[in-house]
């Protein structure tokens, strides 16, 4: 059989749709066993649903029928639901839902980069208008099983570098490094300190890269000693910021990636008997609703959580409708927001 050619968003040659018959034909098995595939059942053995999902990405899959419509709902999937962050998220995504007649499907990873065993399958059986997937990621292969059945994914604060093809949203973070950083300067600080989260996070990397190029512009060396290697817990912003303020030279400042180490900077000052921000300015990174009653407020840089996710949502629908996205990557400004946590150094 002779098909028609022509290349896909993403630069591959793809044949024209095939049916579940040819498809079938070319796989060796039986119709019924790509029906369960397309349809997302899960009683298919792994190597075969493998090749019956690499078949269609690479031919395109061509309904008999109207494929089913989907069903009105957003999935929202959080790598953890821990603390404020997807709190805010949550209120974003839920807004525009609400204004489309959307409900939200929530799901949580435990920690895990990519969603386990089962998750498609529920997925792809509910048929929702998308899915939004938050500081986390699919799989090449989970991916490919939403592509083929028209189900768009849109990354919210994305923990690495995203594929071509999938949008993303995200916060200036190189900027609010660089502003929280001047910002400590501007106070006379030197020995400024920087507490990172994990080193796979895109967020943390550029966050980071913005407190280095600060301190060169101010012809300051960047003194390994004075980076901690966090986490994003408040744990590790207290195990690291012991480990500074017990340094010889402690910093006189210390900026940390997200409010949730601060928090532990905070614990730490406390029991080593200092005061901030007489002892130790502090500088945030996320400005969640609770850091302006932490004692002192905390100065901190302000990541547009709900508008990142109002905007995520967004493109999630212009998908579903089959529109053209204007741009696959958008990137909100952040704001330093300057309370009582920060002052000049101490003498």
């Amino acid at each position: 059989m002779t098909t028609a050619e022509g290349p896909s968003d993403d630069g591959v040659t793809l044949s024209q749709p095939m049916t579940i018959a040819q498809l079938a034909e070319l796989a060796g098995v039986s119709t019924a066993t790509v029906s369960k595939v397309v349809n997302g059942r899960s009683e298919v053995g792994p190597e075969t649903r493998a090749l019956i999902e690499r078949l269609i990405h690479e031919h395109g899959y061509r309904p008999q029928r109207r494929r089913a419509t989907s069903a009105p709902l957003v999935e929202l999937v959080f790598h953890a639901l821990e603390g404020e962050y997807p709190t805010e998220i949550a209120k974003g995504v839920e807004q525009v839902a609400r204004e489309h007649q959307l409900a939200v499907v929530l799901s949580e990873l435990q920690h895990r980069d990519t969603p386990g065993k089962g998750w498609i399958e529920g997925v792809l059986s509910r048929r929702p208008a998308g899915v939004i997937a938050v500081f986390s990621g699919l799989t090449e292969a989970q991916r490919r099983q939403l592509a083929t059945r028209g189900i768009p994914l849109v990354l919210l604060d994305p923990r690495g570098d995203p594929a071509p093809q999938v949008p993303s949203v995200s916060a200036s973070n190189w900027n609010g490094g660089l502003m929280a950083t001047r910002h400590l300067l501007g106070l006379g600080h030197r020995r400024i300190a920087a507490i990172t989260g994990p080193d796979y996070a895109l967020a943390s990397r550029a966050r980071l890269d913005g407190y280095r190029t600060a301190l060169d512009m101010a012809g300051l060396p960047v003194d390994p000693e004075l980076i901690g290697r966090g986490d994003f817990l408040i744990e590790g912003g207290l195990a690291q910021a012991e480990r500074l303020l017990r340094l010889p030279d402690p910093p006189t400042a210390i900026f940390t990636c997200n409010d949730g180490q601060a928090t532990g900077v905070y614990r730490a000052v406390h029991r080593l008997g200092l005061r901030i921000p007489g002892d130790v300015s502090v500088v945030g990174f996320d400005d969640l609703p609770a850091v302006r009653w932490m004692n002192p407020p905390l100065t901190t840089v302000h990541q547009p959580l709900t508008g990142m996710a109002a905007a995520a949502t967004d493109m999630l629908l212009k998908l579903a409708q089959g529109e053209l996205l204007a741009q696959h990557r958008v990137e909100l400004g952040t704001e330093l927001i300057i309370r009582e946590s920060t002052a000049l150094p101490a003498g």
